[in-house]
Parts: structure tokens; C-alpha cells; sequence
């Protein structure tokens, strides 16, 4: 269970001894929580509050009042830019790989009864572990509302959803929060172990939702009948996350003295993109959502950025298991971005807890926010956890399963400037 540690003795204001900064920052979630028509306006209004209370009364690490906060910005930036453009620039590969034909062609593999609706969702699995998870998220839907006929359970769209952040928790491309990890300086194999638990849980869920999708509407193979592959646009999606996948792998390995710098991931992506668009025109009207939900998500990453993480328990397993139930309802960005700071967690157990763990509520994660604009009936928060109930017990078993297995082993701080000394804690 997550608890704050009382701030009286560092002189923070606090309420109940917890610091304000973290009151701020759950009013702004659970405004997301309950006002999910108005995500943006909250979050930016929870960053602006939040920014003028640190301005106004606490100050930041890099020193207090505006010019702190400035400080902090720029301190800030690179890990900011490099997300908008995975984020924007994923949404572009999402439609290439869409339009592709490949998300069509699919369903004339999959078997005709229950199995065909596992199986779908061992596919999302395997596309999230180098797509992103947002992408795959939205292929499983689209292939979803094609092979269902568009009555999709909402047991099952939280099994895309969970299926989505399960494969990509693994992989430093597969997810937002892995990426996330890797542009900080995360070792891409710090966080592979986490498929230990993620292949249990597809399991547990999967099994479930495909019977439940199979009892709501039988899959009908028929529907990709004509459909045919692109395969420029298919060298395309593999073209810009080769880019990516290099660009991040040469810069953290050959020159990690500048990767702070500048946000090569980022540029990468658009430079990629843009090199391919004259083989095939990118759907560019898709930039006005794409650029609107990731500001949206950019406002909770930056919120977090000014927690006083120094306030966090120490970590360890049992804080790492009671994240991913917090996912839930925090948003597992934000989360990510506090325990980088925080540091010295085993990233393999933190990546399946905050990435599979946002799967249990529609906005837990950016793969449920994204899911849900294609299915506004999962945005509802008694339905989510009534017909996807499986999910919360598929995160418990693999979460344990991977601790007997695997074991908590927490790696240093990655980083000199870490926030403060972590107490790291064995696995009984």
C-alpha cells in the first residue's frame, strides 16, 4: 500500500501529514476519474495549480519561485518532447499499419469458436512487444469491431486493453512507461523479465474474456473476405520503429553523455516518418487528437515531475505490487515518471505492476484511454470492473507467480541526480 511519509519534518505544508503536492495532484486524477469528457481542461488545470503552489509556497529542486520553476522545465524537456513525439508519431504508425490490410487479414487465421477470441488477443500480445501498446491496443479494436461485428463485450475490450499493456510490458518499445524507462536510462533487459508474469496473466484473462466474448457474439471469420496486404505500408511501420529501436540503442550505448540533451527518440520517429511519406501520404488529420491526448497526458507526466518523491516508501515488492492497483486510478504515466525519480526499483516487477496494473479502469492506461475512443461504452467505470473483473485477478496471480520465480532485485539508481538515497527491500 502506497502511504506518504509525514512532511512536517522537511517544513512542507501538509495536510493529515501528507504533502499538499500529492492532494493536488489526486484532486487532478480524480477530476480525470469522474469528469472524462474534460480530461485536458483538468489536467491543465491541475498543472497550473499545482505549478503555482510549488511557485508560491514550496519551490522545486532546482530552486524556488518562477525561476525554479523555469529551471525545472528545462530539466524536464527532453523527456517531454521525446514522449510527444512517440506519441504523435505512434499514432500516425497505428493508422499505416491499419491501412496496411494487415489488422483485415488477420482474421482469416483465427479459429471459429471461443479460441479464434484468444487467440486475437495472443496476437495483440505479440504486436504490443515492438508496436506500443496504444497501437496495438487500437488494432485489436479495430480487428475486434470487424471479426464481432462491432458487439464487442466489455470484458473483453478490457482484455485488449490488458492484453496490449501485458506484451508491451516487457519491451522498452511496447509501452509508453517502458519508454519511458529506456529514454531515462533504464537498460532495455532490466525490464524483460516482466513477460514472467505477463504470459501468466494473458492466460488467466484471456481464457476468461474469450468465453465471455464467445457467449456475447461468436466471431465471424467472413468479414476480411477481398482484403489484400500493403506491403510498403508494412515496410513503413517496420522502417520507423527500426529508426526508433536504433537511434535509442546507438545513443544510450555509444553516447550516453548526450542523451539528456536533445530528444533523439523523438526526432527519430518524425524524421522516419516524414522520409516515408512520399512512398505512402501518413493520415496527418489524425495530428489534432494525437497532439490533444498526448498534451493531455504530457500535464500528468509533468505534474508528477513535481512531487516531493522523496516523501514516497521506500522500494521494494510489496510497494511496486501496491502501485499496479493504484495504476488504476493514477495513471501509470505519471506513476512511472515518480518511481524513475525515485529510483531504485527492480524495473521488471515495476514494469508489469504499472503496466498491466493500468489495465483494471479504462484511463488506468493511455491503451484504455485510446480503446475507449473507439468504444465510448467502455467509459464507464462499474462495467469496466464488472465485465472485466478478470483483470485485477489475472494482475494478482502473475504478479506473484513472477515474484516466486523470478524474485524482487532492485537495481541501483540509474542516475546520479536520483532525488534521494532508496531503501531497497528483499523478497520473503
Amino acid at each position: 500500500m502506497l502511504v506518504a511519509v509525514p512532511a512536517h519534518a522537511a517544513g512542507l505544508p501538509a495536510v493529515s501529514g501528507i504533502p499538499v503536492d500529492f492532494i493536488l495532484f489526486a484532486l487532478t486524477l480524480l477530476g480525470v476519474a469522474l469528469f472524462h469528457h474534460h480530461t485536458l481542461k483538468v489536467a491543465l488545470t491541475g498543472l497550473a495549480v499545482i505549478s503555482l503552489y510549488k511557485i508560491g509556497f514550496t519551490g522545486f529542486n532546482e530552486g524556488a519561485g518562477v525561476t525554479g520553476w523555469l529551471a525545472h522545465l528545462q530539466h524536464e524537456w527532453v523527456v517531454l518532447t521525446n514522449l510527444l513525439g512517440l506519441l504523435v508519431g505512434f499514432a500516425l504508425l497505428a493508422r499505416h499499419f491499419e491501412d496496411s490490410g494487415v489488422p483485415h487479414v488477420l482474421p482469416r487465421f483465427l479459429p471459429d469458436d471461443w479460441k479464434g477470441a484468444f487467440v486475437l488477443l495472443v496476437m495483440v500480445f505479440v504486436l504490443s512487444s515492438f508496436l506500443d501498446n496504444i497501437a496495438a491496443a487500437l488494432i485489436g479494436g479495430t480487428v475486434a469491431a470487424t471479426v464481432f461485428r462491432r458487439r464487442v463485450h466489455i470484458g473483453y475490450l478490457a482484455a485488449i486493453v490488458a492484453a496490449s499493456n501485458a506484451g508491451g510490458s516487457g519491451s522498452v518499445v511496447g509501452d509508453t512507461t517502458t519508454t519511458m524507462m529506456w529514454i531515462d536510462g533504464v537498460a532495455p533487459l532490466d525490464v524483460t523479465h516482466a513477460y514472467v508474469a505477463a504470459v501468466v496473466a494473458l492466460m488467466v484473462f484471456g481464457l476468461i474474456a474469450a468465453r465471455q466474448q464467445q457467449a456475447w457474439q461468436p466471431i465471424q471469420k467472413d468479414a476480411s473476405a477481398g482484403k489484400h496486404v500493403d506491403w510498403v505500408r508494412l515496410g513503413i511501420v517496420t522502417w520507423i520503429l527500426a529508426a526508433a529501436i536504433v537511434t535509442n540503442v546507438t545513443v544510450n550505448t555509444r553516447f550516453p553523455e548526450i542523451s539528456d540533451s536533445f530528444p533523439f527518440l523523438g526526432a527519430a520517429v518524425w524524421v522516419a516518418i516524414v522520409l516515408a511519406a512520399p512512398l505512402r501520404k501518413a493520415e496527418w488529420s489524425l495530428l489534432p487528437d494525437a497532439l490533444k491526448g498526448s498534451i493531455f497526458l504530457l500535464s500528468l507526466v509533468m505534474c508528477a515531475s513535481m512531487m516531493p518523491v522523496e516523501k514516497l516508501p521506500p522500494a521494494s515488492w510489496q510497494t511496486s505490487f501496491g502501485l499496479g492497483f493504484i495504476s488504476a486510478v493514477f495513471d501509470n504515466i505519471p506513476l512511472t515518471a515518480l518511481a524513475l525519480t525515485q529510483g531504485g526499483y527492480d524495473w521488471g516487477v515495476l514494469a508489469y505492476a504499472v503496466g498491466f496494473g493500468g489495465s483494471m479502469v479504462w484511463f488506468g492506461s493511455s491503451a484504455g484511454v485510446a480503446l475507449s475512443s473507439l468504444f465510448p461504452e467502455a467509459k464507464s467505470v462499474g462495467a469496466w470492473l464488472k465485465g472485466g473483473w478478470h483483470v485485477a485477478l489475472a494482475y494478482v496471480i502473475g504478479f506473484f507467480f513472477m515474484l516466486a520465480v523470478v524474485g524482487w532485485h532492485p537495481h541501483t539508481p540509474h542516475k546520479a541526480e536520483t532525488a534521494a538515497p532508496v531503501a531497497v527491500q528483499p523478497a520473503h
